[in-house]
Order: C-alpha cells, then structure tokens, then sequence
C-alpha cells in the first residue's frame, strides 16, 4: 500500500538514501540552533558527519532541563545588562540636554532682568539712561490707532502671482483646510491674510476671561495637548491620528507654540484660525514662550523678520499684543485646572480671574518699581554702575537665586540653607541683576555668595563703592499680578512638600504634593494637567496622579530623543494618554543606534560649554593641581568640573567621554578642550575676551538684534560701540574704548562703516574638529 512504500525501502535503495539525507539536514538545522542557545556555556553539540551511522547520541538531541536553564539565564544576564547600560546612556544624555537647556534660559532671565533693572532705577540717575534697551522691553508704541493699522492692512495688495491661500473673514472651514494643505506644501501665506487673522484674534481674545471654563457635556472627550515649538509635523500628526478641531472634538492647547522650531509661524496660523472658527471649542492658553523677549532668544522673532522681511515688524508688533490677551488657565468641569507651568503656595484663581492679563507683555519684564517707590530720596550718589552680572543686588524676588545648583562642600550647606529659609514665602522669581554665584564677593548683610538675601532682608541697590539697603513696601497690585503669571508660566513640580524657588530655571518655583493638595482643595479640583517640561515619554504623572505633564513636540531635543504625547479626557475625566514620534531617519534606526545619536550631540553641546568655560576650568584644575602634572584624580576633576559649569550631571560617568586617563589612572585635565576650537582666528583686544564671546554669543546677538531694527545684518561703527557697551556692563567685562574701535575697524572688511554682524557672531561658534575632518574627508 501507498502508505508503508516509505517502511518497506531497501536500505541499499537509491529512495531510502535520499529519505536519509533529507533527515540529517534537517537534524543539522536543529542542532545549529541548539547549538546558539547554549552559547557561552562551555558546552557544544558536534554534528555528525554523513559518512557515520544514523544512530546518534540521545542527549545531543535532547539537551538536558538544567543545560537549558543554565543558558537562558546567561542570556538573560547578558540582555540585562546590555538594557542596563543603554539606559544609563538614555538618561545621563537627557539630564546633559535638559540641563544645557535650563541654562540658557537663566542666561535669558538675567539679560532681560538686567535690562529692566538699567531701565527702571538708572535712567533718571545718570540723565540720558540706556535707549536701547527700551526698544526690547516695551511695546514700540506706533502713532497707528487700530482703526489706522486696519487701514494700512487693507493697503497691502496681494499680487496675481501669489498662489497661496487666500482668506476671507469671517473664516469657514474651507479656509483652514487651504491653509493645512498649503503648509504641507511648505507655501507661506501671504502678509496681508496674516495681519489680518492677528487682527480678529486679538479682537477675539480682548473678549475673553483670564480663566476658561469648559465642559465635557457637550463633546465625548476634550483633547489637551502640550507644548509644540514649532514642529509643525506633530501638529499635523496630531490632527491626523485625532482628528481636525470641531464642535464634536474640542482641543485645548497648553502654550509654548513657538520658539526652538522652523515652522512656528504656521502653528500660530494654524491655531488663530481654528480659534476663530470654533470659539466654543477651541482653547489656547499662554506658555512661557508667548513672550517678545523670549522670542529674541529661541528663534521666532528671527523666523517672522525671515518669511516677512518688509512687515515683520508690523506682525511681531501685533503677535505681542496677541500674546498678551491669550488666556492663563483653562478649567474643565470645574475639576480639571490646566495651566501652561505650574502653580505655588500662593497662587490664587480668583485673584487671577480679576488681574489685567493684557499688561504683562512679557513675564520676564519686572513691573517697573523706581528707587522712589522703594524710599530712596535724592541724594543719592550717581554715577558709573559697576559690577555687570556680579554687581547687582536682588530686586523683586526673595526666592530668585542665580546658577545656584547643587553643589559640592561648605558651599552647598550654605546656599541650601539659605534656600529653605525662603521657601515659605511665595516663590514667584526671575533672575533679577543679582549677586552671581560665580562670583566671590564679599559678605553682604551676613550672607555669603551665591546665598541671597531672605524675605526679610532690605532692598540691596549698587552704587559706585557701597551698598545702600532699603526696606521695600508692601508690593503694588501691578507686582502682585505679575508674581502669579510668573509662577503660571514657569514653575515646575518636584517630589519634597513646599514651594521652594526654581533655580534650576532661574523663573518660578518648584512646588510640592502638599502645595497641589492644598489648592485643589480648596478650588474643589481633583487634578492639574500642566506642559513647560520635556518628558521622554511625552507624559508624566507625578504628585500621587494629581498632577500631569504633557508635552506633544516629539523630537524636542534631538531626533530620537523623545515621544510627543496628547491626553484626552470625557465625562469621567480618566485621563487616556497617546504617543507618537514624528520619524524619517530613525525609522530604520536600531534602539541602540537612535541612543547614540543623541548622546552624540548631547556630548557635543557639553564640550562646547567646557571650551566656552576654559579658562575658568583651567584655573580651578591648576589649582588643585599643584605640581604641574597635568593630572588630577577623577573625583577632584568632576568636582571641578561641576564648581564651574553647575550643570548638576553625572561628571564621573561622564568623564570617558570628554577626557582620558593617565596611564596611573588619574584625569588628563587638558584633554577636555581637544575636540573643539574656535571657527576662526578672532583679534584678541583684551585678555580673553574671545571666550567670553564664545559664552555669551547669544546674549550678545540679543543685543545686537535690539539695535539692528530692520534685521538687515548689518550695522554702524557707533551702533557696535553701543552694543559692546551694553554687553560689557551685564556682563561686568572691562573693554575700554580704544579696544572697542580697534575690534570695530578689524571686522569692518570693506571699510565701509558698517559691520556685517552675522559674520562677526560666525567667528565666535564652537567648532569639533571631528565634523571638520570629516567633511574634508567627504
């Protein structure tokens, strides 16, 4: 029968030597993967040769239970630890990113601070105080009513060859379906539509309250998503896996929707136009970034002068405007509080509900508090401040504390017990022109630098060699206001009850799981849905699930670096979170591979923060090394190390990284600024002074921005002096004039009077020589 013909095959036939074969390859197959999953076991299974007898050796096919186990558990020993390090280099990468980050905004919170306190209390002291800086800090007051620039909007033509979108008012859902697909085709709308949508937005917003109340009565479920930044993909991709904003889908936007990315234009386009198709259903709050003096910084301001060269000015003048109005807090079913940072000890919604939000242009502009407000009288002596960043007393925060992280030894004790004597007054604080914590001055009033004064110290003012001390009144209403849109704004959660300052950011508090008990309630809330923070996962719950982080710009700071994330909630305000990550090149990437890009760059910016403090570092480390060995033990580098960047980062873990050891085991010091160096040989007009361009290049194209009106890149002679002598008084750096002209006259190539400023700020970038011999490579 058909069935027994394989049985009954003679061994000496030609069909049971193939029926042979065939079962050896297969037992081969089998064997080789045994073979791989007892590797590393210090046994091995041979495979026969096909000459040999069929019979083979039982407990090679079979391996033993405790064999396997034993190989298993290797394995997963080996995966362990392999998952184990490349989370060690995940999170020390984030830490490096997130802390280079915190501080360039404390360097923006103590510009900005500086400028205010140079225009509040100097001006009038020395007759003919700094003009330029009021051009950054107030609104440039136009003589156009708003009936005049409606007018001169309606002036702009749009020309036949523009094949745009063109919008029409009031707008209709055929409208902002032009403008989603005209972005995605990276067109740009045209002036006279955008002036004219900042226009009935701010019409709009002047009708709306501080605080917004909404309901989940009339939707299913109300979409919250977090800070954007420009990318305009997660915006899209969010309307593509969510849906478009309508009456059966609300969203609500929680600030930051500018700043840092390349397509913020478009995201405020976007937004204001589904904001005024759908007011009942479409929320924006403020962020941090909704703010003119941030946009110098982060990008924005330079984004519109781009797109919009001949009206830029017009659209930034307007979006400050638009900024202001926008609203601080959204509450929905009176149980859920979303506001863009965070709250404090004495935040107070009521009190929100009632302050004129439209007067804070900008929370990083003090309220204007002259010396006769605080008490002082004539008198005075007047003349040339001193001191830059490390001359000038706290003014409007007893909680704002400038760089001072954690750190190490006595130093750490002291500013930590400083801290906490301030931490149960509100924390509302900006790093005003302070005491810097880099520098050693002396005693004041009994604290030691870089400890500030607690709430019950006076007003400290500079002058040319002492320091007069004020008791300061009780704040004006204008200062209070601006207190609770500062802690609105800025601060952030941490895990230890209290509201202590937010040093780590310069701006704000840090507030604890007491302080969100305390305020829901007494409000009757059960949660706090916040942004203003990076998280890998694009959410966080902290605060025992009181409170949740959501930030949906995926890819924030690195490709790869972290998910975007929106949160939704119904009826039964259950949070349902969902993540995405906007992906081309990392697509095909590996885990591991997606981790070392962004470790590569992290290390990058890292050495160019150790290059741009050189000098500084290197004193320290000669210090400690005494006998000129060029080698310190790895604790004293780290210690090093952090005494001078205060970035708080794992510097021993680190160290690998950025420096080599000696043959002893102890740190080549020096071999820290190996992979970097200057763009281009820069003229040395003072002792280094080219490294603290390098520091401070973009304090310094702030400035210049200040001065340069039309964006055109270039400026005079006398406008560069003018810059210089405002950079050198913030940062404390003596220049004098005769240095000041020989730089001018060695940047003015042509000779022409004016300076290309780009060019000037290009020679002062950090340059890794491993990128420069690639590209010559290439």
């Amino acid at each position: 029968m058909r069935t027994c013909v394989s049985t009954q095959l003679s061994k000496n036939s030609s069909g049971y030597k193939r029926l042979r074969s065939h079962n050896l390859v297969r037992e081969k197959e089998k064997r080789g993967c045994a073979s791989w999953l007892t590797m590393g076991c210090g046994t091995s299974i041979a495979v026969e040769n096909q000459g040999k007898p069929a019979e083979t050796d039982v407990s090679s096919k079979n391996p033993s239970p405790a064999l396997t186990m034993k190989a298993a558990i290797l394995i997963q020993r080996w995966y362990r630890r392999y998952v184990a390090r490349l989370e060690m280099r995940r999170r020390y990468t984030w830490n490096i990113f997130q802390s280079i980050e915190y501080a360039g905004e404390q360097d923006q919170l103590q510009l900005s601070s500086f400028f205010s306190f140079m225009l509040d209390n100097f001006t009038h002291l020395n007759g003919n105080g700094p003009d330029l800086i009021s051009h950054l800090l107030d609104s440039v007051v136009e003589p156009w009513t708003e009936e005049g620039r409606q007018f001169k909007c309606d002036q702009i033509t749009v020309p036949d060859s523009y094949t745009g979108p063109r919008l029409s008012f009031p707008l209709s859902v055929a409208d902002t379906n032009s403008l989603l697909n005209a972005f995605k085709e990276q067109q740009t709308l045209h002036v006279k539509y955008v002036l004219q949508l900042l226009h009935e937005t701010k019409k709009f917003l002047k009708q709306m309250p501080n605080v917004i109340y909404v309901s989940t009565s009339y939707a299913k479920e109300i979409t919250i998503c977090g800070d954007l930044h420009g990318r305009l993909d997660d915006l899209l991709l969010i309307f593509y896996k969510n849906g478009l904003p309508s009456a059966e889908n609300p969203y609500i936007f929680n600030g930051d929707f500018v700043d840092r990315g390349k397509k913020s234009m478009e995201i405020i386009i976007i937004l204001f136009a589904f904001l005024l198709l759908y007011p009942d259903h479409m929320h924006l709050n403020r962020g941090n970034h909704e703010d003119h003096i941030m946009n110098l910084r982060y990008g924005f301001t330079k984004e519109v002068m781009q797109k919009y060269k001949t009206h830029g000015r017009d659209i930034l003048q307007l979006l400050q405007d638009v900024f202001s109005l926008l609203p601080i807090a959204t509450v929905i079913d009176n149980k859920v509080l979303i506001v863009h940072g965070g709250i404090s000890d004495k935040t107070d919604l009521d009190f929100l509900s009632s302050i004129e939000r439209d007067k804070v242009k900008s929370a990083l502009r003090l309220p204007k508090r002259s010396l006769e407000h605080v008490g002082l009288r004539a008198g005075c002596r007047s003349g040339r401040v001193g001191g830059g960043r490390q001359g000038w007393a706290q003014l409007d925060s007893p909680c704002s504390q400038s760089r001072s992280r954690k750190r190490t030894g006595r130093l750490s004790k002291q500013a930590s017990a400083s801290s906490s004597t301030s931490s149960s007054s509100s924390s509302s604080s900006l790093c005003s022109p302070c005491l810097s914590s880099r520098s050693n001055t002396p005693r004041i009033r009994g604290h030691v630098s870089p400890s500030l004064p607690s709430p019950s110290d006076g007003l400290q003012v500079p002058f040319l060699d002492s320091f007069v001390s004020i008791t300061p009144p009780e704040p004006p209403r204008e200062e209070l206001e601006w207190r609770q849109i500062v802690d609105i704004l800025w601060s952030d959660p941490k895990n230890q009850n209290g509201c202590t300052p937010n040093t780590f950011r310069g701006g704000g508090c840090y507030f604890g799981p007491d302080v969100t008990q305390n305020l829901l309630e007494k409000h009757g809330m059960t949660l706090l849905i916040r942004s203003h923070e990076c998280k890998q996962e694009g959410y966080e719950l902290c605060h025992d699930g009181q409170v949740i982080t959501i930030f949906s710009a995926s890819n924030y700071y690195e490709e790869g670096s972290n998910r975007g994330a929106y949160v939704k909630l119904g009826p039964e305000l259950v949070p349902r979170f969902f993540q995405y990550q906007v992906s081309r090149s990392t697509r095909k990437l590996t885990l591991q591979q997606r981790v070392s890009v962004a470790e590569g760059s992290a290390l990058k910016a890292l050495q160019e923060k150790l290059f741009a403090h050189r000098s500084e570092l290197m004193a320290a480390f000669q210090q400690y090394d005494t006998n000129n060995t060029g080698c310190l033990s790895v604790s004293d580098w780290a210690q090093v190390v952090e005494s001078v960047l205060r970035l708080d980062l794992p510097w021993r873990t680190l160290r690998p990284r950025l420096a080599r050891l000696a043959p002893d085991g102890s740190v080549e010091y020096k071999s820290c600024f190996e992979d970097v160096g200057p763009g281009q040989p820069v003229p040395q007009v003072a002792p280094n002074l080219a490294e603290t361009l390098y520091r401070y290049r973009t304090d310094l194209e702030i400035i210049f921005n200040i001065i340069d009106k039309d964006h055109s890149g270039l400026i005079s002679i006398e406008e560069f002096r003018q810059t210089w002598k405002l950079f050198s008084s913030h940062l404390g750096v003596t220049v004098n004039e005769g240095a000041i002209n020989d730089m001018a006259r060695s940047i003015d190539f042509n000779k022409d009077g004016s300076i290309d400023f780009n060019e000037f700020l290009e020679a002062f970038r950090v340059v890794h020589k491993l990128d420069v011999k690639e590209q010559q490579q290439g």
